[in-house]
């Protein structure tokens, strides 16, 4: 019998190379698919993980982050931020919130809600009126509120004041101080120091979105028209608190007024000087209101305060696990309109021309939405991208599906073009809007040029052949084209308003020429329709489409949806090993560095409102700088 033939050295280094080849194959398939396995296993673990709801359970509200109609982030995004424990750009929908309320209210199980707003970014007082109503609401019901915070700004505190007991840390601190709204101005810096030229055209003696450009400090007009608006507000802020907390809307005054006297009087001691104007009922630490609501409630060592709690978010999970998953009653299709109103598609939390108006014609297009709620929280944009949503509510009235507007913070400027056809409109009375009026702005930059030893030159076939080109110096026959532009914009806007208004051009243009207003005065100029919130909104449109009583239709938000790797992947990152992985991972956190999404300025909408487009020497704008 022969012996096998040994290989020579070069052939057993190959095959050597090859088995670990081979080896290391099969050990990182197996390592994937064992640790997909392991992904499967705790979102099947994530879905049982919520703990029963029990009776006498305490509902925990305490928003991290701004109250927002839409989420301005994808739900991959989302469930990473959750996972890495980053709080810096936490939103809470403000549905969500509302319909927590109002489960609550008729839920036996929940006896009282601790309040936390101390943590909370401001998003603007019609938007927290519209808590407190709920607030209230869940307070007939015979539901206790307690709130606490280790600070409160003014703005939080009017969300915590609704409460029926309100405790401060005794380290922290409230005052009230008043509305104030100060801007920078450029001109200098951008005129004298650079050499650009910005040249201003608008409709509007009120209509100051573009002074700072233009202005080293703001016009009279704009003085006049802004302490108006904001007086308004503020004296509705006083009695909104003062109401809840028993006191006079003077008594208040008078504090603010005699505030250096006040809190040397309280030895500095901030948290002593709110007390001491009945604006708190007592002073607590956290850990003596854990204690307070496990006497009052019941107490449970395993809970994170000490007693029987659910979360905002726990609670959500609770309320929609009994929903049905095919519902065919006849909708109210909800569209939200937030951001700035900028053209083609945009994601969410911007409104785009193409992508808002798609939603609309899709639920012009589904039989079972009989009538829809846009709701508008917008500072206006580009002219054009508001014409092109507002030609979709009138083609959805024209369908005979009725529309209702319900305006949030601020529907100001193209925020209102897109609302005015509405068949109703509502509005909080503390609702920034107004503002129609249009703008352009066209910087030329050949005296920063001339700071560099740089100059244009040429030949062109006609006198204007060249003529927007910004390193030139403008041609005042060019400015009358523009200002021509930007009149025929403004006629659109109070032509469109009179005509959805029922009022003359005349009339609309008294209240026009770019001036802001509150809700409540703008229903005074018949600019508004109604008080109330988005479920006022939802009601009224129910009404006009006959769909009888809450329980016979359901509210549908119509919005882009998630793929199915977005539902999965926000699934996994909410189990608990899921959190410990990610938050572990410097991987992870580069992705959700890279998917959160920059935060827009105000001048960068500017610099894209100035971008050249064919056939349009400037851009139409119907934008308003009037949030706080």
């Amino acid at each position: 019998m022969n012996a096998p033939r040994r290989r020579g050295p070069i052939a057993r280094f190959f095959q050597g190379l090859w088995d670990a080849m081979n080896f290391t194959r099969r050990l990182v398939f197996n390592l994937v698919f064992f640790g997909l396995l392991l992904v499967f296993l705790g979102v099947l673990a994530a879905g049982d993980s919520a703990r029963p709801l029990l009776a006498r359970t305490t509902l925990v509200i305490a928003p991290e982050g701004r109250l927002v109609e839409q989420y301005s982030t994808d739900p991959v995004s989302r469930a990473l931020e959750r996972a890495l424990g980053d709080d810096g750009t936490r939103e809470v929908q403000l549905r969500d919130l509302l319909r927590a309320l109002d489960a609550a209210r008729g839920d036996k199980r929940i006896e009282r809600v601790l309040l936390r707003s101390d943590k909370m970014s401001f998003s603007g007082y019609a938007t927290i009126r519209e808590v407190a109503a709920a607030l209230a609401q869940l307070r007939a019901a015979g539901k206790q509120v307690v709130a606490f915070g280790e600070n409160f700004d003014q703005n939080q505190y009017l969300l915590a004041a609704q409460a029926d007991e309100v405790y401060l840390d005794p380290m922290g601190g409230l005052l009230l101080e008043g509305l104030g709204r100060y801007r920078q101005y450029y001109r200098q810096g951008l005129q004298d120091k650079l050499g650009v030229d910005v040249h201003l055209f608008r409709v509007g003696e009120y209509k100051s979105a573009a002074e700072p450009f233009v202005l080293d400090a703001a016009s009279p007009a704009a003085k006049e028209a802004d302490l108006y608006w904001m007086n308004d507000i503020w004296q509705r802020y006083l009695g909104d608190i003062a109401r809840v907390r028993k006191l006079n809307p003077q008594q208040l005054a008078a504090g603010i007024d005699a505030l250096p006297q006040g809190i040397a009087a309280a030895g500095g001691d901030l948290a002593q000087y709110a007390l001491r104007q009945r604006l708190v009922d007592g002073l607590k630490t956290q850990e003596q209101v854990d204690t307070l609501l496990a006497e009052r409630g019941v107490a449970d060592a395993d809970a994170e305060h000490g007693f029987r709690e659910v979360s905002l978010e726990g609670y959500l999970k609770h309320i929609d696990r009994g929903l049905a998953a095919v519902d065919e009653r006849p909708q109210v299709a909800v569209v939200v309109a937030e951001g700035e109103i900028s053209g083609g598609e945009q994601p969410p939390g911007t409104i785009g021309g193409e992508s808002t108006a798609q939603l609309l014609r899709s639920a012009r297009d589904d039989d079972q939405v009989k009538a829809v709620v846009l709701r508008v929280n917008s500072p206006g944009g580009e002219v054009y991208a508001s014409e092109q949503i507002r030609r979709e509510v009138a083609a959805l009235k024209d369908a005979g599906k009725p529309v209702v507007v319900s305006m949030g913070d601020l529907a100001a400027s193209g925020g209102y073009w897109i609302a005015m056809d509405a068949d109703r409109i509502y509005a909080d009375p503390s609702t920034i809007t107004g503002s129609i009026g249009i703008f352009g702005l066209l910087p030329t930059i050949p005296r920063t040029l001339d700071k560099l030893g740089v100059h244009t030159d040429g030949v062109g076939t006609t006198r204007f052949a060249g003529a927007f080109d910004i390193t030139r110096p403008l041609d005042p026959q060019v400015g009358q084209v523009i200002q021509a532009v930007i009149d025929k914009g403004y006629r659109d806007f109070t032509t469109r308003v009179a005509k959805a208004r029922g009022r003359s051009v005349s009339a609309i243009d008294a209240v026009g020429r770019g001036r802001v207003w509150t809700g409540a005065q703008a229903r005074e100029r018949g600019l508004v329709d109604a008080f109330g919130g988005v479920r006022a909104a939802v009601a009224d449109a129910a009404t006009r489409a006959r769909l009888g009583k809450p329980g016979a239709y359901r509210v549908q938000y119509l919005e882009k949806a998630a793929t199915p790797f977005e539902r999965f992947f926000a699934k996994f990152a909410e189990s608990g090993a899921a959190r410990g992985l990610l938050r572990d991972s410097g991987l992870a956190q580069a992705w959700l560095a890279r998917t959160l999404p920059q935060t827009a300025h105000d001048l960068r909408f500017l610099e894209r409102a100035l971008q050249p487009r064919p056939g349009t020497p400037v851009q139409a704008l119907a934008y308003c700088f009037c949030g706080f």
